[in-house]
Order: C-alpha cells, then sequence, then structure tokens
C-alpha cells in the first residue's frame, strides 16, 4: 500500500475510478471478470451502483428496499465478496454508492413500510420515514397519505379493484401490485365475520376508514401527501438519517464492508435531500474513522474516501466541515463543457431561440418559471407545511406580527424561485459565515421583482438564516429544515428535469449539474476554477459523463462546435426545415424541431451513412425515445401525468419520416454533409475533455463504455449494455499512434489516450495528489485557442497543453489537429528553469517556448515531464 502523506492530503491508492452500473443482466459476476482489463487501463477502483436489495428487476439500485441483504439478484454478499477478492488481485478497490435519503415504498417489498402503514404513528418505524401525523388536513390527520390508486377512492372502491386478502399472516387489502396491512385492532374482527364479509363495498370502506393509512388518487399526491419523498416521486419516501436507528440500519451493510476490507469508501446519493448534510457527513465519517482501526492489515493507514453527490452553484463550494473529499464531479463536467463553447456565440443563438420559441431568452427567465410552476403542481403540500413553520416562528415576534398567512407563502414562494442554490447552508444552530448567502441572494432578487412585499420577504429571509438565540427557536429551526428540503427537490425537478427540456440554446449546456445561463468560458476564467479545485477540493472526482447524463460526453463536445459557427448553424437549420416541410405535421412547435435537429446532429453515429436505411432506422428509434421523453419532462405539450399521445406520436412519425431514406434523402444529404463538417472539432473536443479531466486537480472518474466515443442519450439510451470484449481486444493491441489516428471513429484513439494518461497519475501519484496547478500564458495570434497549465511537486512538473474552440482551423484539417499554418505564432510560454525530461504525449521539444504547430502536430493535447534544474 502507498504510504499515507500528512493530514490526509494523499491517501492511499485512488488514481482513478470506474463507474459500473450492476443489475441483473450486469452482475457482479461480470464486474469479477473486467478485474484485469480496468487494470490495464489504468483504474484504481471500481465507482459502484448501490448494492443493497432493491425493487425487482431494478436497473440502477436506487429504489432499495431491504437495508439488511445486498441484492441476490446481483448476487449476493458471496457474488460481491468474490468480486472484490478478483478486484484487490488486480490493485483494484471498491467506492460504494449508497442511499440514505429514500427508500422504495408502495408494493409489497418494504416490510419497514408496510409495517408503518399497519401501524402507523405505533409503528417502531414510524420516526424513520419523515410523516407529519399532526397536519392540518382533518382527512389525513393521524394517519399516513396514500395516494397510490389510479383513479379516485370512491371510484376504485366501486370498481371492485380493492379485495381483502391474507398476507403474510395478516389481513391486508390489495390493490394490484399494492399491500396495504390491516391495523392489529381490526385483525380479530375479520377472521370472526370471514373475508367474504367485506365483499361488501360498504362494510369495506367502513373498514379501510379506520386504518393507519389514508387510500389515495395519484393525482392528489402533490397536494395532500403528509411524508416527504425523493422529489416528486411517490414510490420513493424520503428516511429521516438523523434518526439514529435508521441511520445504523441504513449503512449496516456499508461499514461492515469497509470494515472488512472490502470497499475504501462511499458515495452518498442526493446529500442535499437530507435534513442535517453537515452532521449526516460528520456522523458517518466518526464511523469510518472508528472502524478503519479494525480494518485488515495493509488497509489501516488511510482514511475512507468519502464522496458526496451534489450540484454546485456558480461560485459554491462543499464546505470543510463536511469533512468530505469532494462532490462527484458535475461541477467539472460543467466547468470543462464551458470551456469548448464560444461564450461570443451566446448573444446570436439567444436572439434565435427566442424568436423560435417565443421563450424566454435567458435561462433564468425559464428557470423561474419552471420552479414557480413546479411548486405548485408537485410540492404545494411541502409548501404548506413550510408556512405553517413560518406562522409558528413568527408568533410572538415582531417582525412576523401583521404577517398574514397569504403572505407568508408569497414571499416563501418568491425566494425559493429566485434560490440558485439547491440549499441554504443554514442549520438554525451555529452557522458559520455565508450559510446563508444563497437566501441573502435570492432576497435581493425578490426584492427587485415588481408587486414585491418586503416585510414579508424580509421576515421569512431572516428566518431562514437567521443568528443567535433566536435562531435556535424551534419553530425556527423546523422552517429551516422544511425551507431545504423543499428548496433542493424543488430545484432537482424544476431545473434539470423542467427547464433543461424547454431552454434549446444549446443543448449541450443543459445536463446534469450544468449553469445552463451560461454559454462558455475563457481559459482564463477555467484557470481560475482549477486553481480554486487545487486548494478546496484536490480530492474530489472530475467527471465528464455519469449515469444521468442527458447527453453523452462527445455528444456534448460535438454540438460544442456549433457555437464556434452560430450564423452557419442558423442558416443550416433553416434549411433543414424547409427540406422537411412536406413531412412535418401542422402542430409540430418549431421549437421541438429546433432541438430534434441538434440531437440529430450530435448524436449522429460517427459510420452512419445518409442512405443507410437500416441504421438510420435504429437511429430514428434511439432519437424517438429520446423526444418523447423530452416532451414530457418539458411539460408544455405533453407529460408524464396526463401524455399528449397525439402529439407525441406526431412528433415520432415526423423523426422517422426524417430520417426514412425514401422519404428525406435530400435532407439525409445535407445533414450528413453538415455533421462530416463538425465531427472532427467535436473528436478534438472529446479528446481535450478526457485530458484536462485526467490531469486537473481531483481523480478523475470514467463512466461505463466512455473509454469509447459517447454519443448516448438520456437514461435508459445511457445505459446499454457495453462491449467490453471489443475493448478488452484493443487495450491490449498497443497500435501506432499513426493507426490510431488514421482509425479515429472507431474510438481506440480515446481508450488508448486514456489508458496513457492513467499510467501517468499511477507512476506520478504524488503529484497529481498534491500537485500545484500553475496557469501558463500562450501568446500569439491565436493565443485563445488554447490553454496550458503546469502541475508542480517539489522538482517534478507536468506541462499540458491542448486546443479549443478550433473549428476554424479544423476546416482546413484533415486529421484530429488544426492545420499547422492556422495556429501561425501560438506558442505557450514555459517558465525558466524547467528541463525537459520526457515527451509522454506529443514530440520532443524545446526550453522556453512550446510553438503549438509543432506541439500539437498529431493529436490536440500534449503533455510533457520536466525537472526544475
Amino acid at each position: 500500500m502507498t504510504a499515507t502523506v500528512q493530514n490526509g492530503l494523499f491517501k492511499s491508492g485512488l488514481r482513478a475510478t470506474y463507474r459500473l452500473q450492476f443489475h441483473k443482466r450486469f452482475p457482479f459476476s461480470a464486474g469479477r471478470d473486467l478485474a484485469a482489463y480496468l487494470a490495464n487501463l489504468g483504474i484504481s477502483h471500481v465507482y459502484a451502483s448501490p448494492i443493497l436489495t432493491a425493487r425487482a428487476g431494478s436497473t440502477h439500485g436506487y429504489d432499495v428496499v431491504d437495508y439488511d441483504r445486498i441484492n441476490p439478484e446481483l448476487g449476493g454478499e458471496e457474488g460481491f465478496t468474490v468480486m472484490a477478492a478478483a478486484l484487490r488481485s488486480q490493485g483494484i478497490g471498491i467506492i460504494l454508492d449508497i442511499v440514505p435519503n429514500h427508500m422504495a415504498v408502495g408494493g409489497a417489498d418494504n416490510r419497514l413500510w408496510l409495517d408503518l402503514l399497519k401501524h402507523g404513528r405505533g409503528s417502531i418505524y414510524a420516526s424513520w420515514f419523515d410523516v407529519d401525523f399532526d397536519c392540518p388536513d382533518p382527512g389525513i390527520a393521524g394517519k399516513v397519505h396514500a395516494p397510490f390508486l389510479g383513479e379516485p377512492y370512491r371510484a376504485v372502491l366501486n370498481s371492485g379493484a380493492l379485495s381483502l386478502a391474507i398476507q403474510d399472516g395478516g389481513y391486508a387489502v390489495v390493490y394490484g401490485e399494492h399491500v396495504f396491512p390491516i391495523r392489529p385492532e381490526d385483525q380479530a374482527d375479520i377472521a370472526a365475520v370471514g373475508i367474504e364479509a367485506f365483499r361488501d363495498m360498504a362494510a369495506l370502506d367502513a373498514l379501510l376508514s379506520r386504518q393507519n393509512f389514508v387510500l389515495d388518487w395519484w393525482r392528489n399526491a402533490g397536494d395532500r401527501i403528509n411524508w416527504r419523498r425523493f422529489f416528486d416521486i411517490t414510490q420513493l419516501a424520503a428516511v429521516r438519517m438523523e434518526e439514529p436507528e435508521a441511520f445504523a440500519a441504513k449503512h449496516a451493510v456499508a461499514l461492515r464492508l469497509y470494515r472488512d476490507g472490502l470497499i475504501d469508501g462511499l458515495r452518498i446519493d442526493h446529500v442535499d435531500g437530507l435534513s442535517d448534510p453537515a452532521g449526516y457527513c460528520h456522523e458517518l465519517r466518526r464511523h469510518l474513522d472508528t472502524l478503519q482501526r479494525q480494518r485488515p492489515a495493509g488497509f489501516r493507514e488511510s482514511r475512507a474516501w468519502l464522496f458526496v453527490e451534489k450540484i454546485l452553484a456558480s461560485g459554491e463550494h462543499i464546505p470543510r466541515e463536511w469533512d468530505v473529499d469532494g462532490s462527484t464531479g458535475y461541477d467539472f463536467m460543467d466547468q470543462v463543457s464551458a470551456l469548448q463553447h464560444q461564450s461570443a456565440a451566446s448573444a446570436a443563438l439567444s436572439a434565435h431561440w427566442a424568436v423560435l420559441s417565443g421563450r424566454p431568452r435567458d435561462f433564468h427567465g425559464e428557470e423561474e418559471l419552471a420552479r414557480q410552476e413546479i411548486l405548485s403542481h408537485s410540492f404545494d403540500g411541502q409548501r404548506e407545511r413550510l408556512v405553517d413553520a413560518l406562522e409558528q416562528a413568527g408568533a410572538g415576534h415582531r417582525d412576523g406580527e401583521g404577517l398574514t398567512r397569504a403572505a407568508l407563502r408569497r414571499a416563501a414562494t418568491s425566494l425559493i424561485a429566485k434560490l440558485r442554490a439547491y440549499r441554504s447552508y443554514a442549520t438554525g444552530r451555529d452557522d458559520g459565515v455565508g450559510a446563508g448567502e444563497h437566501v441573502q441572494a435570492a432576497l435581493r432578487a425578490a426584492l427587485a421583482a415588481p408587486l414585491s412585499d418586503p416585510p414579508a420577504l424580509r421576515f421569512v429571509a431572516s428566518v431562514i438564516v437567521g443568528e443567535g438565540e433566536e435562531a435556535r427557536r424551534p419553530a425556527r429551526i423546523t422552517a429551516i429544515r422544511r425551507f431545504n428540503q423543499l428548496a433542493a427537490p424543488l430545484a432537482a425537478k424544476a431545473v434539470e428535469d423542467t427547464a433543461f427540456y424547454r431552454y434549446g440554446r444549446l443543448l449541450s449546456r443543459n445536463d446534469v449539474g450544468f449553469n445552463a445561463a451560461m454559454l462558455g468560458i475563457e481559459a482564463d476564467t477555467f484557470h481560475e476554477l482549477m486553481g480554486q479545485r487545487a486548494e478546496l477540493a484536490p480530492r474530489a472526482m472530475l467527471a465528464t459523463a455519469t449515469h444521468d447524463h442527458k447527453r453523452g460526453e462527445d455528444l456534448r463536445a460535438r454540438l460544442a462546435v456549433l457555437s464556434e459557427m452560430p450564423q452557419d448553424w442558423i442558416a443550416a437549420t433553416g434549411r433543414w426545415r424547409g427540406l422537411a416541410d412536406a413531412i412535418r405535421p401542422e402542430i409540430l412547435d418549431p421549437a421541438d424541431e429546433y432541438m430534434f435537429q441538434q440531437m440529430l446532429v450530435g448524436a449522429w453515429p460517427l459510420c452512419l451513412g445518409p442512405a443507410d436505411a437500416a441504421g438510420l432506422d435504429h437511429f430514428a428509434g434511439r432519437i424517438g425515445d429520446w423526444c418523447r421523453k423530452a416532451l414530457r419532462e418539458a411539460k408544455l405539450r405533453s407529460g408524464w401525468a396526463a401524455p399528449n399521445l397525439a402529439y407525441e406520436d406526431a412528433v415520432l412519425r415526423f423523426v422517422a419520416d426524417a430520417l426514412n431514406p425514401a422519404r428525406s434523402a435530400a435532407l439525409l444529404h445535407d445533414v450528413a454533409l453538415f455533421v462530416a463538417r463538425i465531427q472532427r472539432t467535436g473528436a478534438l473536443n472529446g479528446l481535450v475533455q478526457l485530458a484536462l479531466r485526467c490531469t486537473a486537480p481531483g481523480v478523475p472518474d470514467i463512466y461505463q463504455g466512455t473509454e469509447y466515443w459517447d454519443f448516448s442519450l438520456v437514461d435508459p439510451d445511457n445505459r446499454q449494455p457495453v462491449d467490453f470484449a471489443t475493448r478488452k481486444i484493443a487495450l491490449a493491441q498497443h497500435l501506432s499512434l499513426d493507426m490510431l489516428v488514421e482509425n479515429w471513429r472507431d474510438g481506440r484513439i480515446k481508450q488508448a489516450l486514456l489508458s496513457k494518461l492513467l499510467r501517468l497519475r499511477q507512476s506520478e501519484p504524488a503529484l497529481f495528489a498534491k500537485g500545484k496547478y500553475q496557469p501558463l500564458q500562450v501568446t500569439g495570434e491565436r493565443a485563445g485557442h488554447a490553454i496550458g497549465f503546469l502541475r508542480q511537486l517539489g522538482k517534478t512538473a507536468l506541462l499540458v497543453v491542448a486546443a479549443r474552440c478550433c473549428a476554424e482551423g479544423m476546416a482546413l484539417s484533415d486529421g484530429l489537429v488544426p492545420n499547422a499554418d492556422w495556429w501561425g505564432n501560438t506558442r505557450v510560454i514555459v517558465p525558466a528553469g524547467l528541463r525537459p525530461v520526457d515527451a509522454l504525449i506529443g514530440p520532443e521539444l524545446g526550453l522556453g517556448e512550446f510553438v503549438l504547430r509543432d506541439a500539437l502536430s498529431f493529436v490536440p493535447v500534449g503533455v510533457w515531464m520536466f525537472d526544475r534544474g
């Protein structure tokens, strides 16, 4: 094991993670069989999807139903142990994804949930679930709201769809897949008269009225539900990790695996959903630190790795007090993507989108609309409970005197609609400086809005970010908790799952954790962000693809090229609209067609020809599935709650016709020519973002299969089976760079570059773990089209130079780098006193100045090792 460096900054072994999605068709045995391949690739740790028992057939593992067992569909405890041993034999550890925020409910497979339904407030698990038994709704007060019916309660009752049956030795009402256990007080009475007596609807209705649950139509969940969900998903109930028994039960398996040396760390899913993320992280870290001393010999030298899934707003950083290693890297994914977009195109693309769609030109306008809509539609019940707490906090308080409930509701709505972060860091208990800065920013924006109510806004903000002894009042702490636990799911549903599907300026800037309002950044800004990363989050993950991404990393990299040629792009889409006149349904919205055009260009397979009917038909199926999901997520012309099948089917027919060479030959020919024009530049971007991910401060994470080109769409498209057999063969071939460049479309060049860089990280672990990040000056006529920096530790330095925004230069090239003459006199200035030692990627070069025409002559990134003489 590698020795631990002081202060835990360099912890044993973690150099690069590889995300594997385990499910029934990809069990632990499949992960075991990848051990040698991943080691040869240069991976140090498998980043495993959740492994506890989930709902039968789960493809992702986030719908956990049993905390006590490793999922038998994946291979169970034995299969996991065998896989871990196989990985260890190749020097690979495991970072395990865990889901503390919620469990799957409904159905009949979660014994904790069934016990809650049966015993209500008296259940030993009642405090585990975030149920408001004292809610003001008289119809559900003291009970658990159960909105799992497909129709209104009376309609379901009268239809005979509810039936009494014996389940697990007791009586329960059964409705389809759902089981609702009868409370103990009624069990003997039912046994006395028999089940047949309850075929009478009146008798069954009377029985149900006495239960600890209230059956209801699923559409009423947003208004009436008295327990917190994961986002707005009624099948996922929030779990209160602040309850010690719930915490212990949830983490028992993971902590045991860590103690036994089978895993090396944890990734926390949706940490913002927890009541007190800081307190939770401290408690988990305390347990891990205690168990560290009990691990097998050879595994005790370093602390457990601890990552949190968190969407970070611009300028937001995870507080050091959380004592975690960092985020899962969505922020880096946003930053490196922004670097590859030309910010100068923002005005033209925004104006075109606004005229075409009739929607807000600015993303923040779209975001605020979505926040207000989703708040009213999906979270009205939670909002009312926040207002309850605000009323209680204002009782007897001078600033709250005279404020009506309606005023408090409007103020809370306005603040949460203006909030640009997932939550505040305020808890009401000894909050540090800056805990409420995002709420204060929202307050300033809300006060500037027409018809604002300053007294109500200021009071609500003061409650959420209150300081001093007054802030410790229980009502205030409750209000803060409810505000934060409403803000996080609202942001997820309104921004990522709604506004990102409505705002079509350039879809490559709409992805998980992205700042869609910002089209691009310049190199200086990127350097500043990487410097902050080196200082504040040197151990955080660096991602460019995830199981949650909306577009694959290379799809985004290709679409980024459009920001370099906005007028050509706008002209092309206008031309394609004309070529599609004969197949376009009258009801097709121009905005939907424009987003389809982007996905068509971005995801067009590298080897697809405009006359390949079979290939185009397969592609049409994928794009059609994306269109249907995008329409429902946008909630403008269709939706999950009330699908507009007529409109959806019209869009899908248009997609099928557009990708049918018998109907759209001219359109397809034109699109294929346009894709051919930009695909090399897109590949350049893809290789550059890979190189930056592997050399920037942090730990690179590779999503399964993306060592080859990744033109995947949103899930489930991004969770398709990976052809590992082909990847294993390619990695073992050790092909020349000439051959890899010549055959760049097959993806082997991306894999080879990744492996080269991961091997470098393996040979220089301290440099990447602790090395400083030093920006370098680029001069010359194309200075804005390259970026250079050093990673430096002691006398060792690594120089990284990469191209950016090179569409103009690529127009004259038939390779993966711009035409040499295009660079002109552009060069990177290397500090004096550095002596070249090794050209790891790129040609041998001299001292002092690296001329880009020479340095980037074959691939769009160069990496050289130096030492200080």
